[in-house]
């Protein structure tokens, strides 16, 4: 297996484009896009652990200092919580996915065979990586222009993240019963380009146990394995 993913998968480029960020040292976002299980196996000394380390803090600033402006009269327990989410796990595993992160990951084979690349604590952890990446490489108006408009974007959208990590818990639960990872299948694709509509189904060991619309791909298929956990949980009791 390469160690590096294949070809038709989102590129270094794809992912820049997406952040609307161009490294100027590329070798940052190479790091950021390293799992310890990669470079332990490949005697590499660098992966993102240090860059999440300040990813996480500049996340914390830029996103408290926004909270902030935005919200003069709020009192500060209020700010926190809404600080709390807007830096959580859901959060940042879902603007990781829309970005292609998944697919850059370098894993080692371990991490990559049990879905590594699709863990939300993966993708939260190298999402972090990613910001102090650009931190580090453009200094802190560049961090805060990619970290905004996850902020708003989470607001906008926060009934969103009730499910955000149902693809994670439905992994745990079928590999905890022995079977396969679970498959999503693009059932129908409706509606004008900018008011599309998707339709995923999810399968589990060969049987169909999800299906759910949403507007994006990824919205679908996080609904999808919502009704999987369901299913799987009556059929459980």
């Amino acid at each position: 297996m390469p160690d590096t993913p294949a070809t038709s998968q989102p590129s270094s480029e794809d992912i820049e484009s997406a952040l609307g960020y161009a490294f100027r040292d590329g070798k940052l976002l190479a790091e950021a896009l390293t799992h310890r299980s990669f470079s332990n196996e490949h005697g590499h000394d660098k992966n993102y652990e240090r860059l999440e380390f300040l990813g996480d803090s500049v996340l914390g600033l830029v996103t408290a200092h926004w909270l902030f402006k935005r919200f003069p009269k709020q009192p500060e327990g209020e700010l926190a919580k809404l600080k709390g989410f807007l830096v959580s796990a859901p959060v940042l595993s879902y603007r990781a996915e829309e970005l292609g992160i998944g697919a850059r990951l370098r894993l080692g084979v371990g991490e990559r065979r049990s879905g590594g690349s699709a863990k939300a604590s993966i993708l939260a952890d190298s999402m972090e990586a990613v910001i102090g990446a650009v931190y580090l490489d453009g200094g802190l108006d560049a961090a805060r222009e990619i970290v905004i408009p996850i902020l708003q974007d989470a607001l906008r959208n926060r009934s969103r993240y009730d499910h955000a990590d149902a693809k994670t818990r439905l992994q745990e639960l079928v590999q905890g019963r022995g079977w396969g990872l679970p498959a999503y299948k693009l059932v129908t694709e409706s509606g004008p380009d900018h008011e599309k509509t998707f339709t995923v189904e999810c399968r589990v060991d060969g049987k169909r146990v999800g299906l759910a619309e949403g507007r994006s791909k990824k919205g679908a298929e996080q609904g999808a394995a919502d009704e999987a956990l369901k299913e799987l949980g009556e059929a459980a009791s």
